[in-house]
């Protein structure tokens, strides 16, 4: 399997920059930056490698520029190295950095920025341009042919389509995230825990990665499926054994029967709230997180519980 982007260090290797990011000098500059700002903004950072807010700017704003997937670039020209630039630009402190768009610079900073103003600085300069990264398009296509796919159930195509996504734009959290979801209800548990173990903090905290955490551990802890038969005609007898109850709608998730698993937990919610430390309502918070808050069976399931609970 390719590598997954995202994952920490170690885990996979870098997606190469390409032409995102590139050196330049006085032989260049015209082309790396004049000629390519026609197309998309290119950002100039100026530096040295004396500069000590240098050292923290530039991989800073490489980090950010990376994270635009194409959308704008950025040269590097050391001033040591490019006197007869910095004298032509007027560069009197560094770092500076140019943002140049149609061949003229259109916005600007000095100093060292933290990551949150290089960010607005990047997306002001997107917004101004209506730039948007190579194969945008295409992947807002096959996104759609994914989730068609998926809806389907098609399982195995929708995930080979999402690992083609992954390889073109390696920070979409949507693709990865419905990824490993189609790898979790095709069974490859094991696998799909793997990758999401690798991936970045920064990563796992995106909202399709999060709920895809909540999801893989409601997987874990399901109970096989083939004890759905015995469980409900141990419930027959016994109504009011939400212990038993509950363990019958963790079968029925894992058996992918979710209306199911629901109503039974809303049965322990109507019949003893409070059971086991608010067991069933607990377990229904994680359905939602699985979910996601727009899926219909959370609405629905939602809006059930909100009856019973103010009733």
């Amino acid at each position: 399997m390719e590598p997954i982007i995202g994952m920490a260090p170690g885990a996979a290797e870098a997606a190469p920059a390409g032409d995102i990011i590139k050196d330049s000098g006085l032989a260049t500059f015209s082309q790396d930056v004049l000629e390519a700002s026609m197309e998309r903004p290119v950002i100039v950072d100026f530096w040295a490698p004396w500069c000590g807010p240098c050292k923290q700017l530039t991989p800073a704003i490489e980090k950010v520029v990376l994270e635009a997937k194409g959308a704008v670039r950025l040269v590097k020209v050391n001033i040591d190295e490019n006197q007869e630039i910095a004298a032509q630009l007027r560069i009197q402190s560094i770092p500076t950095v140019y943002a140049f768009f149609q061949g003229r610079p259109i916005d600007g900073f000095q100093g060292a920025l933290p990551e949150s103003q290089l960010k607005s600085f990047v997306q002001r300069l997107i917004d101004q341009s209506g730039a948007k990264h190579p194969g945008a398009d295409l992947v807002e296509e096959a996104m759609a042919q994914a989730d068609g796919a998926k809806e389907a159930g098609d399982l195995q195509s929708a995930a080979a389509i999402y690992m083609q996504i992954l390889q073109q734009d390696p920070v979409n959290d949507v693709a990865l995230g419905k990824f490993l979801r189609c790898k979790l209800e095709l069974g490859d548990v094991e696998e799909a825990k793997e990758i999401y173990d690798a991936l970045e903090p920064e990563m796992k905290e995106k909202p399709e990665i999060a709920s895809f955490a909540a999801a893989l551990e409601l997987a874990a802890s399901g109970s096989e499926e083939g004890e759905i038969p015995e469980l409900t005609q141990k419930l027959e007898n016994a109504p009011n054994d939400h212990e038993t109850r509950f363990a019958l709608a963790q079968a029925l998730y894992g058996a992918n029967r979710r209306e199911e698993a629901v109503d039974q937990l809303l049965e322990i919610v109507s019949r003893q709230r409070g059971w086991n430390e608010e067991a069933a309502r607990k377990e229904l918070v994680k359905y939602f997180e699985a979910w996601g808050p727009t899926d219909p069976l959370t609405v629905e399931t939602r809006r059930r519980l909100s009856s019973i609970l103010f009733s």
